[in-house]
């Protein structure tokens, strides 16, 4: 099979970004097969206008927290709903620490807002700056800054109410 330049270039990218794109996806959704559905929507995009992006890698990460935070907005009439929601999460128990404070982060990011969700996905776990956030959300830099303010304060608020509640129970 004769595989071309474009093609190449372009399984090349996926195999290189395909997890650091569905990670970003998962937090910025909350679901990982939501997730998953998002980065195919976008991959399939992207290799349709593979040659006319300038920065491939930053149309996909904006495309990418797009898609998931749509995928979080679509009507639940709307949503396929497949066996592995049916099934739940193995309980793996945590003998570092490390695993629980992410799950605890994860599931504080859950309830922030998804706008200001993709925003700290971006700013602190992807490490872009705010003009680089900016221009992945299609916003201005002052609304990132906004968002980063305030996704902060509401991700402030439910761990410190979570912790107060554990030290509580303890």
């Amino acid at each position: 099979m004769i595989v071309s330049d474009r093609e190449a270039e372009f399984r090349e990218f996926v195999a290189a970004q395909m997890d650091s794109l569905r990670g970003l996806a998962y937090l910025t959704c909350g679901n990982w097969q939501s997730a998953e559905d998002a980065v195919l929507t976008v991959l399939a995009r992207l290799y349709v206008k593979w040659s006319r992006i300038d920065n491939v890698a930053g149309y996909a990460r904006a495309a990418v927290v797009r898609a998931a935070i749509d995928e979080t907005r679509r009507p639940w009439w709307r949503r396929e709903r497949s066996g592995a929601h049916d099934v739940p999460e193995p309980v793996v128990p945590d003998l570092t620490g490390v695993v629980h404070d992410r799950l605890e982060l994860r599931a504080a990011l859950l309830k922030v807002p998804p706008r200001y969700r993709a925003v700290l996905v971006l700013r602190f776990l992807e490490g872009l700056s705010v003009q680089q956030t900016a221009a992945a959300l299609q916003c201005p830099e002052g609304t990132v800054k906004v968002y980063t303010a305030r996704g902060l304060e509401t991700l402030r608020r439910v761990l410190g109410v979570e912790l107060e509640a554990r030290h509580a129970a303890v």
